[in-house]
Formats: structure tokens, sequence, C-alpha cells
């Protein structure tokens, strides 16, 4: 799923706070940066102390820190955005849980048994789980969202994973050539066996799709305009502890106990939601406004550390910014990736190399994020631990370097700036999204070391883009973006598929070649179930994305969240925990 940054008016890269920016903190002899302050998300608490039997009673104040509102497709089959999955989370939930180090488990409302021998794997819906309007929820919703994910004029990032791919008969279906997904058997109201092509390791950790889908609640509704519904946007529905109320769209919502949950009766009598500037989200903590506030901005930590009544929390986000250089487009028809980097002004892997090695991230999360984020080398993320290329061979910062394969390259300067090999005009145009206090001097900083190697940048209109006009652009090939700058925040599955796969809605890039789709697959083969092929996959992965440079990565990130001491049970630790589960939060006096 896409993470959302957070519009301001754009000021010319030599303004003084981002020319500032880019100089201060770069030398290891700067007086400033020895003293600077520097933090390790590991010291940080990830539960709460305030931890026990919560009382019946009281609502929960929760502020979620951006400048753009929420999209509000409030349906897990259909949203595309962090901040619309945030508000889902607080009314609806996954019917598989994970553990601590994202596998599967059965402790959610829907279970699982694989059976090996003829490669299916047999659902069944636990009895008494009822939507928010009074239904009882079965296996019919489970299967639901296959049906609706496949269907033709589904329009979602969502249908590209082992979970459906590998499913018999769901690419029959999808292409509208059969009318029913033929790997799917009910067995009864609460029981259907799936039969895969084969039983890849990613249907454990993130394949197996985690949601169901309210059918009933979408009755006489075309799939076209489910997601533009008033079913979608203004009365969702789902199957967690709470229930929405009421909507202010992109702005709030409010929520109140779910008494029918399954699990149990939630603690709290209900929360209310609001979507709150990061300028003014530390002040409102302060003055007890909020009890908790997501998306809460790392740089202003340490402005704020010691605010009285507030503990902190941290861990490791599932999250990475990077560099995107857009070599293709969108095949409509083909619906898949159509590669052609010798059309794209990117498509020169030496042109990459040389931005990467231009650009100083390790300085970057010091100076902008106080160690918060730091410096990002590869694509598969310490968040999976196990799979993840610590020695990873990347251009490092070297701006002679990056001079030098420029220089090689016939990127010659023409005046101020370097012109292509073939002596033409060379401008790229480079799209930051809006946000915060540190958005504008992060986009200078990365125009600024781009320029310093003579490589005419500029921000593409020449001004941050909004979250929503950011991802337009991006997702319709827009000619006005060269190279791009985001995050993306990763499921369980270690497998990257979702990102890079040449079918794939969210690759971005649109970068698809023979060898890639050769090394995905890999991740997914039989024998990838034995977990050293399947690390073996992911590091020869990540040196051929290395190679060619698609994207290059350059922060990873800590979540760090305050919370109010008197919530209690609150956690941002890994995995399913019953005694830190919503249901079980509650306040204190």
């Amino acid at each position: 799923m896409k993470t959302k940054f957070l519009k301001r008016k754009f000021i010319a890269p030599l303004s003084g706070v981002g020319l500032s920016l880019l100089l201060i903190g770069i030398s290891s002899n700067d007086t400033h940066a020895q003293e600077h302050q520097v933090y390790n998300f590991e010291d940080f608490q990830k539960t709460v102390s305030n931890v026990g039997d919560a009382e019946q009673g009281g609502i929960l104040n929760v502020a979620y820190a951006s400048d753009t509102p929420f999209l509000g497709t409030l349906n897990y089959n259909m949203f595309g955005g962090v901040p619309d999955s945030t508000v889902i989370g607080y009314f609806d939930e996954p019917v598989l849980t994970t553990s601590a180090d994202q596998i599967y488990t059965n402790d959610g409302a829907l279970n699982f048994e694989i059976n090996e021998d003829d490669n299916t794997v047999t659902f069944t819906m636990r009895e008494g789980v009822y939507w928010h309007d009074g239904h009882e929820a079965d296996i019919h919703d489970y299967i639901a969202a296959y049906y609706l994910i496949g269907h033709e004029d589904y329009t979602g990032p969502r249908g590209g994973t082992p979970g459906f791919t590998l499913l018999k008969g769901f690419s029959e279906y999808s292409t509208g050539d059969a009318d029913e997904i033929s790997g799917i058997e009910v067995i009864d109201d609460y029981t259907a066996v799936f039969s895969y092509e084969e039983l890849a390791p990613s249907l454990i950790s993130g394949g197996f799709w985690q949601y169901i889908f309210a059918e009933h609640y979408y009755e006489g509704i075309e799939v076209a305009d489910m997601f533009e519904a008033d079913e979608t946007r203004i009365n969702p529905i789902g199957i967690g502890p709470f229930q929405v109320t009421n909507i202010v769209p992109g702005e709030s919502v409010t929520f109140e106990r779910f008494d029918d949950y399954w699990r149990g009766e939630p603690k709290l009598d209900g929360i209310n939601y609001n979507v709150v500037s990061p300028a003014t989200v530390a002040n409102g903590m302060a003055n007890g406004d909020y009890d908790i506030a997501r998306g809460f901005p790392a740089e202003q930590y340490k402005d704020v550390a010691d605010t009285e009544g507030v503990e902190w929390l941290a861990n490791l986000t599932s999250s990475y910014s990077y560099v995107a250089f857009k070599l293709g487009e969108w095949d409509e028809d083909a619906d898949e990736v159509a590669y052609k980097p010798e059309e794209m002004k990117m498509g020169d892997v030496n042109l990459r190399r040389a931005m990467w090695h231009a650009v100083d991230t390790a300085s970057v999360g010091e100076r902008f994020y106080d160690g918060l984020r730091w410096r990002a080398d590869s694509l598969i993320l310490p968040y999976h631990e196990a799979f993840h290329n610590e020695n990873l061979e990347v251009p490092q910062y070297d701006p002679e370097a990056a001079n030098a394969i420029l220089d090689e390259a016939g990127y010659e300067y023409d005046g101020d700036f370097r012109t292509t090999p073939d002596g033409e005009e060379l401008k790229i145009n480079f799209a930051s999204m809006s946000g915060g206090d540190i958005a504008e001097p992060m986009a200078n900083y990365f125009i600024q070391s781009w320029r310093a190697i003579g490589l005419d940048v500029s921000l593409t209109n020449n001004r941050l883009l909004e979250f929503n006009t950011f991802f337009d652009l991006v997702e319709t090939d827009s000619e006005d973006i060269d190279v791009y700058m985001t995050a993306w925040t990763l499921g369980a599955d270690v497998d990257p598929t979702i990102f890079f796969g040449r079918d794939a809605g969210w690759n971005y890039p649109r970068f698809a070649t023979e060898e890639g789709d050769a090394l995905l697959r890999e991740f997914n083969v039989p024998e990838a179930m034995d977990v050293d092929y399947r690390v073996n996959a992911a590091y020869e992965w990540q040196e051929y994305m290395a190679e060619e440079i698609p994207v290059f990565p350059t922060l990873y990130s800590a979540s760090i969240t305050p919370v109010n001491e008197r919530v209690m049970n609150y956690s941002v630790e890994f995995g399913f925990n019953d005694d830190t589960a919503l249901y079980n939060i509650g306040v204190s006096e």
C-alpha cells in the first residue's frame, strides 16, 4: 500500500532554509553536527506502562498528523493509501492474524488448514462474527472478496499476489473467460476449500487475502460504482470492535462501541478520530486534546520529548522512502508494464547510478530526522530481518564518482548543465510531495545535490504536490515526471512482486525485464518453501535491483507515537496480541 507523505508553496531551491540545511551537518568536522542529538528507536518502549484490565467506558481521542485529507475509500478491498487504511482499522479488521514474524496464525475470525498433498487450503469462518448491520459474516463473504478483486470492472490495485494468481481459475475469471473461480469449492456456509496451482511460501505470509467483503451490503451496486458509493465513503461497515456513526469527509470520523463484536465487548465507549496538521499536533498532545497521535512527524520529537503526561513509543516500520525513475508506461490493453528505457530520459543506468552517488542519505537521516530515519541500501528492509542483505554493495555518497560516471557516459556540459550523450538538452522533472516542515528543504536538498553534478533538475510544476495530485500524476505516467520521491509501506510478505511485478499496478517506475521476472518468480517456486532457498532468492533480487536501479532506497524509518498516560494497553509491537488488541484498549482517570 502507499505511504502518504504530506501543500506548501514551493520556494526556489536556493532559499535560505533549503541551502542552509544542505550545508550543515554534511561534514564530520562541523561542530554543530557533532553536537546534534541522534536517537535510536530501539531505546524506546513499544507498549505503554499503563497495562491491565481496563474499566468499561471513556472516549479515546486520536489524531492523525497530516496536511492532506484522507481520500475516504473506506473498505479494505478497495483502499489505496495509508490514511484510509488507518481509518478502516478502527471499524474493520483482517480475518487472518499474524505472528510477530509476519506469519499467519489462526487467532482471527478465519482459520486455515493446508494440505500439501493436493495443494489445497481449507478456510473456516468462525460462527458468531457479525457485520455492523447485524448480518452474520460467513465464508461467502471471504469468497466475495476474491470475486470483487478479480472482477473485470475492479479498478483497485490488488490481485497480483500469489494468493490470487496461484488460485486455480482466478486468471480465467479476471480476464472474463470464466464466470466462476474454479479453484473455490464451498463446503457449507462456514467452510470452503481453495485449490492452488502450487503452494508457495508467500501464501502464509501475506498471500492469502486477509479481508472479507460484505456483498449483501453492496447489493444492486455495480462493481465499477462501489469505490464512490455511500456504502464505501459515508456509511461503511466492518466486523471490528467499533462502528462508524459519522464522517466528515477527509477530516474526521466518529466511532461508537459495537456491542456484538465477536471477541467480546470493547472497553471504550467510542473513538473520535481527527486529521490534524503536523504543525499543531504536538501542542494538541501537550494540551490533552488527543490521547494518541498517529503519523507523528519524527523530526519534531527532539523539541517535545519532555511533554508532561505523554509516553513515547517507537518501533521499526515496514516503510521505506525511495527515489524512482520513470522507465516506461502502463499498457492498458495488455494490463501490464511497457518497459521503454530507450524512450525515457532516465533510461540510462549510468545516469541513475550517478544520481544515487550524489545524495548523502545518511546525513539526511541525521539532520532531518535526528536518526529516527537512517540510510537505506536495499529494497528489502530490516523489517524482514532474515531476508535483508545488510552488506549489499550499492553506490555510496561520492559526488566525484557521480561526476566521473556522467563524464564517461558522455553527459557533457553546455553552459551550467549537462546535455545528453547525443548533445541534446536534458531537463529533469522531479516530483515530491508536500507536508510538514521538512518536505520543502528535503526536496531542495535532493535538487541541489543533483545540480551539483551538473543535472538540470526542477520540481514538477515548480511546486511540491499534494498527495492525491502526486499519485494521480505518477499513476497516469505523466510526462511532467521523470523522477519522483515517495515511500511505500510493505505488507507481511517479503515478496516484492506487488511493487515490481510486470503486471503489478503499483509498479510505478514501469520497470520489467525478463531477468527481473525470473528473479521474482524464485520467491514463490515450490523450492522456496525452504527458507534458505527463499533467502538466496531475496539476496539475488536485491543485487539485481542495485545494479539496474529503477529505484534507489533513501531512508528506513521508525514510527514515533506519543500516547497520553491515561491510555491503557496500547502497543506498537508487531503481530497480534489479544491483550493489546483494539477492543482491550481503555482509558483511566
